[in-house]
């Protein structure tokens, strides 16, 4: 039976969905709507669009639907009335609330986990993010068996049926088991390879971008690099990692492009990817590259630098980059005046004596790559990190420079 990397959301045309979050104690209703933003995001990538958000105020989630009984009433009635094809839920739902809820709905439910994976598996191009992709997808999948065999109910009714139906879940468990250590297998034939790849790359230093998704990391590679890497406005545009040579002045070094990250990222993604994320392991400068457009940039700042500490524990040099400076709007509220005061169009001289500058020491420098706006800067700032690099690494070789 197959049971996983059929893409949920790939060959939909836009079907009508909703999403579903809560705000709790530990989530206030301003960060739960940010998540919600990020959701409807997610879904758009996938291809669908949202009709309707459901929020509700609870001190914990249900245990068995999520939401509470009632609200989970109304967005039956709602999914009825509205021929809805899809909820999608902003956390991960156990394998019981995800039944519970098909129960009730009666149509596809998703969490915000699948629906990740669910992305990842759209945007895979190379043999080894499929893989990496299809062992995420069956792990995930593991724990939620039992309602892959709710049609064994539909036939017979339950009584009468729970033998064979628990015997075809254990059949099916051990397929994937089995799948899933000839994925791994296969993933570790893939690292061998990469290990060969990257020691036929010489002695080069190495210089990985890194960020929240949908930043720029793309635009930017194309812009140093000079190639032409797969850019658009979605997230996780790029999963496969990208390598070039590049050369500022006379100095050559690698530059790497790796997948974005997010809140809320599966687990099971960040064991699997485990080759890919190697290559930000593997670097000897990071070039940490933010959204200053985006209003809640502090944020993604911190969940990168959350998953980087779990990634990578050692400490390497972090040069920050403030992109997309040219759709900068600040917007600030007097205590005097409830009306906010927005301002626009920032001069890099006014936005290197903002906060934001310090937030790296010397190491931030303000930039649009789309515009090319104070690319030089930059590519200046990489020169002299990378030199360093270089010479603490060759101490006898200064020619050079």
């Amino acid at each position: 039976m197959e049971t996983t990397t059929s893409h949920i959301l790939v060959d939909a045309v836009e079907e009508k969905c909703i999403l579903v979050g809560i705000i709790t104690q530990k989530l206030t209703e301003e960060l739960a709507l940010e998540y919600i933003d990020e959701l409807r995001f997610l879904a758009e990538t996938a291809g669908a669009i949202t009709d309707k958000v459901f929020l509700q105020k609870v001190t914990i989630e249900n245990s068995k639907t999520f939401v509470g009984t009632g609200k989970m009433e109304e967005i039956r009635q709602y999914v009825v009335e509205n021929n809805i094809d899809l909820a999608i839920f902003d956390d991960e739902l156990s394998p019981s609330q995800l039944r519970n809820i098909e129960t009730i709905l009666q149509i596809k439910v998703l969490d915000r986990n699948n629906l990740i994976l669910d992305i990842f598996a759209s945007r895979a191009r190379t043999s080894s993010a499929k893989t990496q992709v299809e062992l995420a997808q069956l792990q995930y999948s593991l724990p939620r068996l039992t309602k892959l065999w709710t049609h064994l109910e539909r036939q017979k009714g339950g009584i009468g049926m729970r033998g064979p139906g628990e015997t075809q879940i254990e059949t099916d468990r051990r397929i994937i088991n089995t799948k899933i250590a000839l994925l791994k297998e296969k993933l570790k034939d893939i690292d061998k390879q990469t290990s060969v790849q990257r020691g036929n790359r010489g002695q080069l230093v190495r210089v990985a971008l890194v960020g929240y998704t949908n930043v720029g990391k793309s635009t930017m590679m194309n812009l140093l690099s000079k190639s032409e890497v797969f850019a658009e406005n979605k997230l996780f545009a790029t999963l496969d990692t990208t390598v070039r040579k590049v050369v500022i002045e006379n100095l050559p070094f690698l530059l790497t492009d790796t997948v974005g990250f997010i809140r809320k990222l599966p687990h099971q993604l960040v064991e699997s990817f485990k080759s890919t994320l190697d290559e930000v392991r593997e670097a000897d400068l990071l070039i940490h590259i933010l959204d200053i457009s985006h209003p809640n940039f502090e944020d993604q700042y911190h969940v990168v630098n959350e998953t980087l500490a779990e990634i990578d524990k050692t400490e390497k040099p972090v040069i920050l980059v403030f992109n997309k400076i040219d759709a900068y709007k600040y917007v600030e509220k007097d205590k005097d005046d409830p009306s906010p005061m927005e301002k626009e169009n920032y001069s890099l001289d006014e936005l290197k004596k903002t906060w934001m500058s310090k937030l790296n020491g010397t190491l931030c420098v303000f930039i649009s790559a789309q515009e090319k706006e104070n690319v030089e800067e930059l590519k200046h700032v990489i020169y002299e990190e990378v030199k360093r690099i270089f010479k603490v690494r060759y101490p006898y070789n200064d020619f050079l420079f």
